[in-house]
């Protein structure tokens, strides 16, 4: 277990590696210890924890989507919208799987969580959860790279990732989307952590959820997974809520961004050419 100084030095090897990375593109690895690793792990968890699982944010914040193990452009993104703390982030979940270097880039957020603890946010995706990085690359990179006890030390970590957030008390920000269980934001002020994702209910489909602009109402989803909703959801969801929009990640959309629902929801997507197979902007 590594103490208070031990964890700063690898938050700072991390960044230090980032920096390097960005220098020298074709050095892109980034090895720390098993041991930092597990530190940044076992130290961001803490952190989440001491935080609420629904966030409530102030602007000015860039919010980004989906990273997905694309480390490189995770770096041209901070180069773009400003290394932290020049820039306050919120990330919108799924950081790992079918990218090439999922270590890499948790293992950045996590070192910025534990350095700016209230200038840089992470929430949880539907990636981050066993049962699904356990078969989309996660796993295998970390028993290749490491071993399977440090990708459980990952998992304990992201069962404690916040589910939500509201910035400036006008928008909701999630991975997925709507569900049809909540009534109330107390609701999800109530999930207790740490918690895996289940199968069904509220958590499930705050992570898991998607608009579609074909249904009215709440829709089947062909992930087989949660649902689908329409635009009226989303509209009566602002309604009640006193909210203006809705920022969502979880899908892929040709230029980093979609709107819906007359711009009351936005699809943020964060990894440009994603996994080499589509022809998307970040």
């Amino acid at each position: 277990m590594l103490n208070g100084s031990g964890i700063f030095f690898a938050v700072k090897r991390c960044m230090y590696s980032s920096a390097h990375v960005r220098n020298r593109p074709s050095k892109s690895s980034v090895q720390l210890t098993e041991q930092e690793v597990r530190g940044l792990c076992l130290k961001s968890r803490e952190i989440f924890l001491s935080q609420p699982i629904l966030l409530e944010l102030e602007a000015p914040l860039k919010i980004c989507g989906d990273i997905h193990g694309q480390y490189t452009d995770l770096l041209r993104l901070f180069e773009y919208g400003g290394f932290p703390p020049e820039s306050n982030y919120l990330f919108l979940g799924d950081y790992v799987d079918r990218g090439k270097q999922s270590l890499e880039t948790v293992c950045l957020l996590l070192s910025y969580k534990i350095k700016y603890p209230e200038n840089f946010f992470l929430l949880r995706g539907n990636h981050e959860c066993a049962s699904i990085n356990r078969i989309y690359g996660f796993y295998d990179e970390c028993k290749r790279r490491y071993n399977i006890k440090l990708w459980k030390t990952f998992t304990d970590c992201f069962n404690c990732l916040p589910t939500a957030a509201i910035v400036d008390e006008k928008i909701f920000c999630c991975h997925g989307g709507l569900s049809p269980d909540l009534q109330s934001m107390e609701q999800i002020r109530r999930i207790m952590r740490p918690t895996d994702v289940p199968e069904t209910g509220l958590l499930c489909d705050l992570l898991w959820s998607d608009p579609d602009k074909d249904v009215s109402g709440w829709g089947e989803n062909d992930r087989g997974v949660s649902f689908t909703f329409g635009g009226d959801i989303v509209n009566r969801f602002l309604n009640r809520h006193d909210l203006d929009l809705i920022c969502r990640a979880h899908q892929v959309v040709e230029d980093g961004y979609e709107f819906f629902a007359k711009r009351q929801l936005v699809t943020l997507f964060s990894a440009p050419n994603y996994c080499g197979e589509f022809d998307n902007a970040g």
